[in-house]
Order: C-alpha cells, then sequence, then structure tokens
C-alpha cells in the first residue's frame, strides 16, 4: 500500500467532514456542529489515518502511560481488528505482542525499571499462561538487558523500526479495505468520472486523427485506382489474340460501346458454364479448327490441361466462332446463369479436390477464368468455416475435475462457502461433510444427523454452517471447533426445516419450516421426496443469528404454504421465496413486507435466484419450466424455457431387478457465474453450462462436464476465486469438482 492511496483515503475523510460541515451550517443545526466538532477532536481513528495512530500509541508509550496504552489498543480491537477474519487473527495478536514489548523495552532503555515492575504486576494474570511471555518476567532484574542474547535483538534500533513500520502497514490496508458508507466514496466516484472523462476525450481525439488519416488515405487510393465497371475489370482477360478474332463486330455508330458490353457480358457468362457430357482429352489441342491467332497462344503452352479447363476452352471457342447478336441479355437470365455456374463450379471444385490432381495452368483465357472462380470460391467458404470456428469454441477451460466419494448415499445439498475454501454435503443418510479442495481434497467433519433435511452457510463468519432437521431444530455449527455453538427448536407443529438463507451481512437468518409431509411415514430417515409432498402448512421465520431469537414470522398470503426455496440479494435487502403452491414471493426486509407475489409454476417451486443485476428472477418448477421473471413488474416473464425431467427432476435412478428411486429436488437446481452469463444445471451424466440470454425460448448448450454415472441432482458455483470451481452432486453419492477458466472473449 503506497503512502499516496492511504493519504487519499484520509484525505478524502477531511474533505467529507468539511462538507458535513457546510452542510450542517447551511440548515442551521449548530447544535449539531458543535457536537460534530467535539466529536472529530476526541476521534481516536484520527480520520482514519495510520500515521496518526502510530504516533498516538508512541505518545502513550513514551509517557509510561499503561492504562492509556491499553485502552487505545482495546478499541481499536473491537472498532477495527474484530471486524477481520479469522485467518488475520495471529497477525493482530503478534502486533499486541510486539507493542507491549516495545513498551518494556523503552521503559528500561529509560533506566525506568519502576515501569517495568508496574507491567508485569499488572498484566501478570494475563501474560503467565501465555508462552510468548515465559521468558520476560525476569527483564527488570537483569543488570544488562540489552547485552542478554535472549532480548539483544529487542533493543536494537532495526527491530523498533521493524515493529512501527509493520505496524503502520497493517493500519494502512485495513483502512483501504474495510468497507467505507456509500457518502465516502462520492470523493472517489467524482475523482474516477473526471479521470473517465479525460480519457473519453484523449480516445476521441486518436479516433479523429485516425479518421482524418483514413479519409486521406482512401482519397489516394481513389485516385489512383479507380473503380471502373464489371466488364472493363475483366478487359485482361482477352488478349491481343482474341480481339484480332473480332475485328468485323467493332462498330463506329454511337452504338458501339453497348454492342460491345453486351458481347463481354455474354461472352463471361457463357463461359462460365460448363456442358454436361465435357469431351475426353486427346492428344491433339480441342482447338485446332479455331483461328489461327487463337490456335497458336494455346499452342505456346506445353502443359496438359485439366477436364475443366478443356470443357472451359471449348465453351470460349464456341463463342468466339459464332456471331455476336443485338439481343440484350436480361438480368434475371444473367442471374439465374451465375448461380447455375456457382452450383456447377463447387462439383467440380469438389471433384478436383477429391482427385488431388496437380496439374499446371497454363497461361491462357480459360485457365484464367478457373482460377479467378477458384478464387471466388474459396472466398465465399472461408466465412462458414470461420463462423463454425466460433460456435465450436468453448467459453471456459476445463483446468481440473476431481471427485469427492466420501458419501454413500444420494446427496440432497452440496454448497461452497462464502470464500471459497469449504464445502459442505448432505446426504440423505443424514450424513454431512465438511471438506476442502485446495490444496488437496480433505475432509475437515463429519456430522451425523438421520433428520438433517437443509444446510446453509453463514454469511460472518464464513466458518458457521446451519444446519436444518426434520424434527424441528436449528443447530450453528462451528467448522473449525467442530462443535455446535447454538441448538434451538423452531416449531413442533412444523418440524421439516426444508431452507435456509443467512443475510449477508450475517445477523440475522431466513427460516422456512413446514409441517409433516402427506407422505411421511417414518421419521426415522428424512423425507427424499414426492410429487406434491409439500401441499402443506408453513411457516417462514427470521431469526437473529448472535442472540438466536425469533424476531418476527412473515405473512404467507393467501395462506401458509411450505416454502422450499429461499435467496437473498447481495445486500440483503431484498429476499425472494419459492413456494409449494407454485407462488414467488418477493419481500422487502428493511420493513419486512411480501412486495410482490404472483403464481409462477404449476405445481411447486424447486429453486429460485436472482440475476446478476437483481432486475429479475430465475425459477424452476415442477411443470417443468425454467423462467425469467421481472421483478419492477409483478408477473412478468422476461424469458421461458422448457427443461427436461433430468434437469428439474423429480430424478429417477434404475437399477437391476426393476429397482428405482425417485427424488424430488431439495438444493439448489442451478447456479450462475460470477457475470451472470452463464448458467450451470443438472443432467443425467453430469453438469451442463448454458449461456444465458435475455429473452427466447431456447436455451445454448456451450459445455458438459460430464463425469456422472447417476443423475445430478444439485449444482454451485463457487466465483470467489480468479477460477471458477463448479459442483455437480449425483445420486449414487459422487461429487464432483471442475475447474475453469473463463476465456476472454
Amino acid at each position: 500500500m503506497t503512502k499516496e492511496v492511504v493519504l487519499s483515503m484520509a484525505s478524502t475523510v477531511e474533505r467529507l467532514d468539511e462538507l458535513v460541515r457546510e452542510y450542517l451550517t447551511y440548515r442551521g443545526f449548530t447544535s449539531t456542529l458543535k457536537y460534530l466538532d467535539t466529536e472529530i477532536k476526541a476521534d481516536k481513528e484520527k480520520g482514519f489515518r495510520a500515521d496518526k495512530i502510530v504516533d498516538q500509541l508512541q505518545h502513550f508509550i513514551h509517557s509510561y502511560d499503561l492504562a492509556g496504552l491499553r485502552d487505545y489498543w482495546g478499541y481499536l480491537d473491537r472498532r477495527l481488528f474484530s471486524r477481520l477474519e479469522d485467518v488475520y487473527r495471529p497477525t493482530v495478536n503478534k502486533l499486541k505482542i510486539s507493542l507491549f514489548r516495545y513498551y518494556l523495552v523503552h521503559a528500561v532503555q529509560t533506566g525506568r525499571q519502576d515501569k517495568s515492575q508496574d507491567f508485569f504486576q499488572k498484566q501478570a494474570s494475563e501474560l503467565q499462561n501465555q508462552i510468548e511471555w515465559k521468558d520476560w518476567f525476569v527483564l527488570p532484574f537483569l543488570p544488562a538487558a540489552d547485552q542478554n542474547p535472549a532480548f539483544a535483538t529487542y533493543f536494537s534500533r532495526q527491530w523498533a523500526d521493524t515493529f512501527l513500520v509493520s505496524l503502520h502497514n497493517f493500519l494502512s490496508v485495513l483502512f483501504q479495505y474495510m468497507p467505507v458508507p456509500v457518502l465516502l466514496n462520492f470523493d472517489y466516484e467524482c475523482q474516477k468520472t473526471a479521470a473517465l472523462q479525460e480519457e473519453n476525450e484523449i480516445l476521441r481525439q486518436r479516433l479523429f486523427a485516425l479518421q482524418v488519416d483514413h479519409s486521406q488515405v482512401k482519397k489516394d487510393e481513389e485516385i489512383i485506382h479507380h473503380k471502373l465497371p464489371h466488364y472493363v475489370q475483366n478487359m485482361d482477360r482477352l488478349g491481343d489474340a482474341e480481339l484480332d478474332l473480332i475485328p468485323t463486330q467493332r462498330s463506329t455508330s454511337s452504338s458501339s460501346q453497348p454492342r460491345v458490353n453486351s458481347f463481354l457480358s455474354t461472352l463471361l457468362t457463357q463461359s462460365k458454364k460448363a456442358p454436361q457430357k465435357p469431351p475426353p482429352l486427346s492428344g491433339t489441342s480441342p482447338t485446332q479448327s479455331s483461328s489461327q491467332p487463337f490456335k497458336k497462344e494455346l499452342g505456346s503452352s506445353q502443359i496438359p490441361k485439366g477436364k475443366e479447363t478443356a470443357v472451359v476452352t471449348k465453351d470460349v471457342k464456341n463463342l468466339l466462332s459464332s456471331p455476336v447478336t443485338n439481343e440484350p441479355v436480361s438480368g434475371q437470365q444473367r442471374q439465374k446463369r451465375l448461380q447455375e455456374h456457382g452450383k456447377e463450379r463447387k462439383e467440380l471444385f469438389a471433384k478436383n479436390t477429391e482427385k488431388k490432381t496437380e496439374a499446371a495452368v497454363p497461361e491462357s483465357e480459360p485457365s484464367r477464368e478457373i482460377s479467378i472462380d477458384q478464387t471466388d470460391f474459396e472466398k465465399t467458404s472461408k466465412p462458414s468455416v470461420e463462423k463454425e470456428g466460433v460456435k465450436s469454441e468453448q467459453p471456459f477451460i476445463v483446468l481440473s475435475q476431481e471427485e469427492y466419494g466420501e458419501h454413500h448415499s444420494s446427496i440432497m445439498h452440496c454448497r461452497v462457502d462464502c470464500s471459497g475454501r469449504r464445502i459442505a454435503s448432505l446426504d440423505v443418510d443424514g450424513v454431512i461433510k465438511i471438506w476442502s479442495f485446495n490444496p488437496i481434497m480433505q475432509t475437515k467433519a463429519t456430522v451425523m444427523s438421520k433428520s438433517a433435511l437443509s444446510l446453509e452457510w453463514a454469511a460472518k463468519p464464513d466458518r458457521l454452517l446451519l444446519l436444518g432437521s426434520g424434527v424441528g431444530t436449528v443447530r450453528l455449527y462451528d467448522t473449525e471447533a467442530k462443535k455446535n455453538i447454538y441448538e434451538i427448536s423452531i416449531d413442533e407443529s412444523h418440524p421439516r426445516i426444508l431452507s435456509l438463507a443467512c443475510s449477508p451481512s450475517g445477523t440475522s437468518f431466513v427460516c422456512s419450516s413446514a409441517a409433516p409431509s402427506l407422505n411421511c411415514k417414518s421419521t426415522a430417515m428424512p423425507d427424499i421426496g414426492g410429487k406434491g409432498m409439500n401441499q402443506v402448512p408453513g411457516k417462514l421465520l427470521l431469526w437473529d443469528t448472535k442472540a438466536m431469537k425469533q424476531q418476527l414470522q412473515f405473512s404467507l398470503e393467501p395462506s401458509p404454504i411450505a416454502v422450499n426455496c429461499l435467496a437473498f440479494n447481495h445486500n440483503g435487502n431484498l429476499l425472494v421465496t419459492g413456494a409449494a403452491d407454485g407462488v414467488i414471493r418477493l419481500f422487502e426486509m428493511q420493513h419486512y413486507e411480501c412486495a410482490m407475489s404472483w403464481q409462477a409454476h404449476e405445481g411447486e417451486v424447486y429453486s429460485v435466484e436472482f440475476s446478476c443485476d437483481e432486475n429479475t428472477v430465475y425459477s424452476i418448477g415442477e411443470d417443468g419450466r425454467f423462467i425469467q421473471w421481472n421483478i419492477h413488474k409483478s408477473g412478468e416473464k422476461v424469458s421461458e424455457y422448457v427443461m427436461t425431467p433430468d434437469t428439474t427432476g423429480p430424478f429417477v435412478l434404475s437399477g437391476f431387478s426393476g429397482y428405482k428411486q425417485v427424488q424430488v429436488p431439495r438444493g439448489r437446481l442451478f447456479a450462475f457465474d460470477s457475470e451472470g452469463n452463464y448458467m450451470l444445471t443438472c443432467s443425467s451424466t453430469g453438469g451442463v453450462i448454458h449461456k444465458v440470454r435475455s429473452n427466447g425460448n431456447t436455451l445454448e448448450s456451450c459445455l458438459s462436464l460430464g463425469g456422472h454415472r447417476a443423475p445430478v441432482v444439485t449444482v454451485d458455483w463457487c466465483t470467489a476465486m480468479d477460477c471458477g470451481t463448479c459442483l455437480t452432486a449425483s445420486m449414487d453419492g459422487k461429487i464432483r469438482l471442475t475447474t475453469l477458466l473463463a476465456q476472454k472473449s
């Protein structure tokens, strides 16, 4: 992190403070302005200036204010460091230890042994069990601590400078990447807009200069190379010998030019038409009966001609030996002849290509015609080849594929956490596996629960996992400590926890509970499905994640129904649900009200997700349809696709002796890439990636991942890392992890 970036951040805060002061003065809020000035003067964060925070810590150390040092570091820990992920906790702890050691070293160096002894008296209860401080309790009693090998390093100037620079850099990076309010981005957006305008102006000037240069070059080309009519461009096909054949056909009248034009057009058109039965090649030239000048030119070449050359030569001979009429050739006839010639020309060229006859072409009139036609054919065929190449080009490159085989029954859920480091998977036997794949595939924890029905990763911290059961309980599980943090009871009358969704802010989660299914005869095994099984009453509840208390119950109009799927938008302000009655409901989370609802599918809604721009919602239902909905107009379809049963379910796994297992969808049936341009779906042999279009009735399949022997029942697409990771889980308990690299177009 450069010093300019840090100062820019601090200057932005100062500039915003001035704007707020100006606004309060304009509104006449003098009391608020006084309180603001008082708060700014007592600001412990120093306007997000890392250098000022380090200076404040040094001030406490140099004044031997241990209490102030502890309080100030505690404030920084509560205000800033506690918001960091767990991976940065060891770094914060090391900085704290180094800070207190710096205090002790300074006290010893300045001869204040009383301060060093006072430090251990006040901190003994906290430090005596820490291994980092085991050897430091003797420091106040050493006569020459700076010469002791165990402490000599800490008394050097280099160690002190290194510690202060490390602390400064850590705070700078923290301030730069911590989430900021929208108002604080105002200055950055203004600077960005100004930079873009400047860049646009430079590009506009470059474009204008290029257009001027291009127009000048084009003008020069027009001066040098005039564009001639078609018949004049092909005048070079007629040599002096040919022109000698038709001296009597020229007229000195004013109509001579149209006659020449008609003659040349007829010549160029008819010379391209080959007879259906071309004469075989012989030792003598087929043009011996022609006039002497033409015979002379043909005889100048000693190389044998191909079949097509002989045909065209004979056609030219007959045309030249026949009189020229004044009858004009109509445009339609000429176009028809050209089309017929094109077909015959392609057939002849294909035959010549298959035979691979390498015949040299003499510099005669027919050979020139063949050469030009072949070039035209190559030009017309090249775009189709390029078009096919573009179509066959894959949008992603498959870097690797791995298989996780720790499950022994059909998978119900498989989700990757927000950071892309952990994966949680649940099978119908109630076995929950928490595993990682980077750098190697490894199982981190296993949870056994026969009644498990649903799972969802918490947003903050990402190591926590929510587990819903079929007996009315939800557990908050710590995947690193491998223990339950909380276990709460939802509702005994609605024991099946069908779906869970955690708010992106991490402060709450939504839980969908339902009454026992209509076809559930046993409570020993989890319910894996049957059509219409969720046509039972249900509840949609909001819970506080920290206090683990129910906040409210959402209203499900027209009647309470089981909700199968949930999804938040990026900031948690909107919640979309899909229920067993086929209705999609959109809830506004600031007032916890249903903003709109509409009948989306005939039958249950299996899976629902927001689009990348969050202006639309996608859903898959029991009717086998994949539909995109406009959330600004209730019930308005943007696009609709009819999917196969392998994509939407229910999923069927057949075996020997008539064995058949049917599973209704439980987990996510489709997932998008980071930009929302491609979608991963289920199939009978693996995941399939489709190109997402804004409208239409068919999906374009771009890439088939494959690798499964049983139907895939749930998918997920992790975009937290540079390379996208696709998860596909099937009914045989296998989970395939495919790493993709997007090809930039």
